[in-house]
């Protein structure tokens, strides 16, 4: 699970990188993707 949505954030990020649209907001978003990330990774869940 949550490597889908890792992987559906990080298409988002390249076509935000890619078209220049909204480049801040999906930098934001996964930089919270992230941070869940290694939360979850951290507390072995």
């Amino acid at each position: 699970m949550i490597w889908t949505i890792i992987s559906i954030l990080l298409l988002f990020w390249i076509v935000g990188l890619v078209l220049d649209l909204a480049g801040g907001l999906i930098h934001i978003v996964l930089v919270v993707a992230l941070i869940v990330f290694i939360v979850n990774r951290i507390r072995g869940k």
